[in-house]
């Protein structure tokens, strides 16, 4: 086992707090099993950081971002030492650790990346980012932390986490039925197989997802609760600040996590967090931008069902989502759409515009600019259809370009 200590080389030279995030991007998974030992193998060699910390995991197709905002504000709020760690980020590496609602500094990242070249280049990006996020809490001292998962449940790297205090699933829908299954049921499955016997496990799934979530909670020994069966610890106070019907059921279960570990005097709090890109209101000219980071059809339909009709619709997702089916429940909101290319990976926006209808702007801040022209005063335009395009975006709005 590498002692912890590693990760704090001698500083050698100014360049030695400047992140190698090439290096960081470049650890895919190349088509290795997906699962929780290589991440545990990582953990256990900086001497098994998250055994200092208890853990909240965040499980879910949608909404897992929505509640880690709001678990973190309540904890806060309560008075605990909070770590969150999230993904992906919307402008910098750093957002996916904080402590203290404050993002983790990037000499420490500079420093981790200098630890892994030397004693885990062969890790994942996803297990050593978790990995740094454990060092990082256990060294700051972090009571609780809120860990959103990737992708999945047992199949995922935040599976290898010791010391969890609860299991939340938020909601189960098709996506990432390559990795997951290619049902519903069989996506549920592995969220629930999440659960640990005795610690528990709340979820807002419904329908058949839930059903078969309750089957794994019996069989595993989790107690399980569901606004169901524990209406009065879902029960909200009033709508949380996040915008949109399907925030009712974040932040259901976000209190009730919170008054399930004793932390009621988070709840308020909890209820008044923000997080961005979603259905995030800008105002520019005198028309309205609301940026939302969904990317699946699941995501999409919550959104459309949130905002109504609009003026423009500025549309880019990547290509390995269901493009149809993330940009179905879209359509009827604009009369006018633009396609962009969030990257190298996007749908490619020409062909958008050929098949849906509308103008192709393949670069992204052009595509806004062309957008924003064909939205009358007053109007409202909607940028959405994946993460990469509203954290690129959002930066260029709060530029004021």
């Amino acid at each position: 086992m590498t002692a912890p200590e590693a990760l704090h080389p001698d500083h050698d030279g100014p360049d030695q707090d400047c992140p190698d995030y090439d290096w960081l991007y470049a650890r895919t998974r190349s088509g290795r099993a997906r699962g929780s030992g290589a991440a545990r193998e990582l953990l256990d060699r900086l001497g098994a950081p998250d055994g200092q910390f208890r853990s909240i995991r965040v499980i879910g197709t949608n909404g897992k971002g929505s509640t880690c905002a709001m678990l973190e504000a309540g904890l806060l709020a309560a008075g605990l030492r909070v770590g969150r760690f999230t993904s992906p980020h919307l402008h910098a590496y750093e957002e996916r650790i904080r402590t203290g609602s404050v993002d983790l500094a990037p000499h420490r990242t500079a420093q981790f990346i200098r630890w892994a070249k030397r004693h885990a280049p062969d890790a994942a990006f996803f297990d050593l980012t978790l990995a740094l996020a454990a060092q990082t809490f256990a060294e700051d001292h972090v009571e609780l932390a809120v860990m959103e998962a990737g992708v999945g449940g047992l199949s995922d790297a935040t599976q290898a986490l010791r010391n969890v205090a609860a299991v939340c699933i938020t909601n189960v829908a098709l996506d990432h039925t390559g990795v997951l299954g290619q049902t519903t049921a069989e996506i549920a499955r592995d969220k629930a197989g999440a659960a640990l016997p005795g610690i528990p496990l709340l979820t807002t799934a419904t329908g058949e997802a839930l059903a078969v979530i309750a089957r794994v909670a019996a069989e595993t020994g989790a107690p399980l609760y569901t606004p169901p069966t524990h209406h009065d610890l879902f029960a909200l106070p009033h709508a949380p600040a996040l915008a949109g019907r399907h925030q009712l059921q974040n932040a259901a279960l976000a209190v009730a996590t919170l008054r399930l570990l004793g932390a009621d005097a988070g709840v308020r709090a909890a209820l008044q967090a923000t997080h961005p890109g979603r259905l995030e209101r800008f105002s520019v000219g005198g028309r309205v931008i609301l940026l939302d980071g969904a990317h699946n059809p699941h995501a999409t339909a919550a959104v459309a069902g949130a905002v109504g009709p609009v003026d423009v619709l500025l549309f880019g997702n990547l290509a390995r989502k269901d493009t149809h089916a993330t940009l179905a429940p879209l359509l009827a909101l604009a009369p006018r759409r633009v396609y962009t290319s969030p990257g190298t990976l996007a749908t490619p926006p020409h062909a958008l515009a050929a098949q849906y209808g509308g103008q192709a702007v393949p670069d992204m801040d052009e595509a806004v600019r062309v957008a924003l022209a064909l939205t009358p005063a007053g109007g409202t335009l909607l940028i959405t259809g994946s993460l990469y395009l509203a954290g690129h975006l959002r930066a260029h709005l709060q530029r004021g370009s």
